[in-house]
């Protein structure tokens, strides 16, 4: 069963758990990726030291042994702490170890094992209400306690969220500089916030770099980047006693938040428009850039390509590489409002956190989709969805195939508001 549906990117335990007490080697030969990604070769330029990422999740368990020291529980402020270390599911852990895991005691190593994460538990559709009689936090306000924060990065492995609170916050992190990240959604259709203005949607593929099936597919394509997302290791339940084989988009979320971290850490001056930048001109694609798959995005992503270049150009780093797709650079436009306020008598220089509340953030209308993309409709061909399509990760080659039959379309995404996916 693929648990908890599109309300937690569902993480889903799909065969019988390992061992209790199996050893490193045991679970982290599960995590196919990191050797095809050359982790070891990656480490020496970044271990992601440095770096805090915001979970939005569960609740993460700081002491199983993969996440002893790597948790900063006592940063979450009172007012949304609400069991922030009580995960009774599993799944906000796992995305934990995914991303920073150090691997002790046969645990999950994680992609930046030098970052740390801050935990928050927070409301998913009844998904944690009351299953042992802790709150948590809302949505939007642990979203925006968190971009008030020093997390560069906030990790999202969750959807079903549609209020326009919780747009309104999403835009409220973006105008603050945050590298927000979301899973695209396990039911072949798109989820929120991952389809949002300035989050980078996030696909799964499979060990043979086949997009995942249950990985989204909606003729918009939301899907922004790719990342290991099947048969990967993740906690089985709440006893935290084993782990099973597992597989959904808040796996690949967690590579994608972990990739960054490993990113910004090398450089640590650079905005988050930079680190979207390297991030996207790096991924591994056959096809060209600004024209992006419609289930892949912009390809598998491939951190070590930024790590292993010293001179790596980054480019402008007040630009949005994804403005055209957001309707329009947060940064830029939260500056044009401080400026605009501090000219007004009695107004507050503050103020991005009610303007970035307003609609006008993104256009409500389709707009023409993939970055440099102008003058091309948004039914216009882009790449070949049939194709089969070599994708090298590192010194390791993985076949990705593009999805179902047919033309991609070109982006229309972001801008176009569609009805919230039901609860599952």
């Amino acid at each position: 069963m693929r648990a908890v549906g599109a309300v937690v990117g569902a993480l889903a335990a799909v065969s019988v758990g390992l061992a209790p007490n199996v050893s490193a080697a045991e679970v982290q030969s599960q995590q196919w990726y990191l050797d095809p990604m050359q982790v070891e070769q990656m480490w020496k330029a970044s271990t992601g030291e440095g770096v805090k990422i915001a979970v939005l999740d569960t609740g993460v368990n700081p002491n199983t042994p993969s996440l002893k020291g790597q948790v900063l529980a006592d940063e979450v402020p009172q007012s949304v702490a609400y069991g922030a270390t009580d995960d009774y599911l599993g799944h906000g852990t796992t995305i934990a170890e995914m991303m920073v895991g150090t691997g002790a005691g046969g645990g999950i190593q994680g992609l930046a094992p030098g970052a740390k994460v801050v935990p928050y538990r927070v409301q998913l559709l009844g998904v944690n209400s009351g299953e042992k009689g802790e709150k948590e936090a809302p949505f939007e306000q642990a979203l925006k306690v968190a971009a008030d924060s020093d997390a560069k990065i906030i990790n999202m492995s969750l959807g079903g969220i549609s209020s326009e609170e919780s747009r309104a916050a999403v835009n409220y992190a973006a105008s603050k500089g945050k590298l927000l990240v979301a899973a695209v959604g396990n039911e072949g259709v798109p989820d929120a916030p991952a389809r949002w203005p300035y989050v980078i949607g996030t696909g799964a593929i499979n060990s043979s770099g086949r997009v995942s099936d249950f990985s989204e597919k909606s003729s918009h394509g939301f899907t922004d980047l790719t990342a290991p997302g099947e048969g990967l290791p993740a906690w089985c339940d709440e006893t935290f006693r084993s782990y099973c084989e597992s597989e959904g988009t808040s796996l690949a979320t967690a590579l994608v938040s972990a990739a960054a971290a490993l990113i910004w850490s090398a450089h640590p001056d650079w905005t988050v428009n930079q680190v979207t930048r390297a991030l996207i001109d790096t991924a591994s694609r056959s096809w060209p850039k600004d024209k992006p798959s419609k289930y892949a995005g912009y390809g598998l992503i491939r951190p070590r390509l930024v790590l292993e270049n010293p001179n790596y150009d980054a480019g402008a780093p007040d630009v949005d590489p994804l403005a055209k797709v957001n309707g329009g650079d947060v940064l830029a436009k939260a500056g044009e409002r401080g400026a605009n306020n501090a000219d007004n008598a009695g107004n507050s220089s503050s103020a991005p956190s009610t303007s970035a509340s307003a609609p006008s953030q993104a256009p409500e209308e389709s707009s023409t989709g993939g970055t440099s993309a102008a003058g091309t409709n948004a039914g216009a061909t882009a790449a070949d969805d049939n194709n089969t399509l070599w994708i090298t990760l590192g010194a390791a080659a993985a076949v990705l195939v593009i999805g179902v039959a047919g033309a991609a379309v070109l982006r229309a995404r972001r801008a176009v508001r569609e009805p919230a996916v039901p609860a599952e």
